[in-house]
């Protein structure tokens, strides 16, 4: 086993170690508040978006003769502003980018409010360092405007180049305006419609949803809300808009007793993360894991004719394929109740944690892990 694995198997227990001292410190039940497990329905924010330009780049923009478009969008923008350009022009632009941006919009923005945006090349600029974001609109899925984008960027990154080298540090093909868009246009939200307003738990779950309606019924009265399934809450508000800005900030700091979590292991394939909650649980099992090493080499030789030979010199691969399979004994794992068991009989296995993905997957099959397997 390498020192990587040793190190990754040694962090895992002390992990394990730390949960379980902090969990026997806590109550059986987590206190949450309304507000970290519920939404209140149509208080949202909206994803904009929209195609610009970045100009004042120090020769590092688009090849305009391999990404047309740039140029396009140059020569509309021109336009308007009352520059014809010839027809037939070659444009060799160099310090002209295009890119899109994106911003999210919050709820109850107002008109005249700024907000954030992120500018990202979409052609073959080398860097937007430098660069200033002419005004873009800003569109939603209904294709109105409600932003327009201005500024210049800020780019985390630096990077130089000559004679076939480079040196670069963070990305240069993105960044970001800070409060670069104004707000021309509010989205009504149905807050202040009807007698009625609904929660949306951020999980379904029949528990807190009933933990969440009878919290609100023993501060407000019995009656004012009702959970209708797994994921909604209706609640009786008052129709005043003051009065329902004030009772939705009461509800939210109301405090909640939950139930322990559904016992969940999270795999990461692609980076071999593995995370598992309290409430997992291991039935006794016996485990035998090996892993197969495949190596292919390949060796360039030369081959030289003899003098006189009329021959050739010829380069041959020469191809080596060793295999290696380590054995693995039979582990016998005891049965654990509590996450250090779990993680502690996981460790005995001496396994990477690319091979515990498919032990886990292994137990799971066969009935020994009392938890639900998600792969992200």
């Amino acid at each position: 086993m390498t020192t990587t694995s040793h190190r990754t198997l040694r962090f895992l227990g002390q992990l394990a170690l730390v949960l379980a001292a902090v969990s026997a410190g806590l109550p059986a039940l987590a206190s949450q508040r309304i507000k970290e497990v519920a939404s209140i329905q149509g208080v949202r924010s909206n994803q904009l978006i929209g195609y610009g330009l970045v100009v004042g780049l120090d020769g590092t923009g688009d090849q305009t003769t391999q990404v047309p478009f740039t140029t396009q969008g140059l020569t509309s923008m021109l336009q308007q502003m009352g520059i014809t350009v010839p027809a037939g022009t070659n444009m060799q632009l160099k310090n002209v980018a295009a890119v899109m941006v994106t911003a999210e919009l919050p709820p109850f923005a107002q008109p005249g409010q700024t907000i954030d945006v992120t500018v990202s090349s979409v052609g073959n600029a080398k860097s937007l360092r430098g660069g200033t974001l002419i005004a873009t609109p800003l569109k939603g899925a209904d294709g109105e405007v409600y932003a327009v984008a201005q500024g210049n960027l800020i780019v985390g990154g630096a990077g130089a180049s000559s004679g076939g080298s480079k040196v670069q540090i963070n990305h240069l093909s993105g960044g970001r305006v800070p409060q670069g868009a104004t707000v021309e246009r509010t989205v009504p939200t149905p807050l202040q419609m009807g007698d009625m307003l609904q929660l949306d738990l951020n999980a379904a779950d029949f528990n807190t949803a009933r933990a969440v309606a009878n919290a609100i019924n023993s501060a407000k009265g019995a009656g004012t809300a009702q959970a209708m399934d797994g994921r909604v809450v209706r609640v009786r508000a008052p129709r005043e808009p003051d009065q329902r800005v004030s009772f939705l900030a009461d509800i939210e700091e109301l405090p909640l007793e939950l139930a322990r979590p559904a016992a969940k292991v999270v795999l990461n394939p692609r980076t071999g993360s593995i995370v598992l909650n309290q409430a997992v649980q291991l039935a006794p099992c016996a485990v035998a894991h090996g892993s197969l090493t495949v190596t292919i080499s390949q060796t360039p030789q030369v081959s030289q004719p003899g003098p006189l030979s009329n021959g050739q010199t010829t380069v041959t691969q020469k191809t080596d394929i060793s295999v290696q399979q380590q054995g693995g004994s039979l582990v016998q794992l005891p049965a654990g109740a509590q996450l250090a068991d779990v993680v502690k009989a996981l460790n005995s296995l001496g396994a990477t944690p690319q091979d515990l993905l498919a032990i886990l997957q292994a137990m799971k099959a066969a009935g020994a892990l009392q938890a639900e397997l998600e792969v992200i």
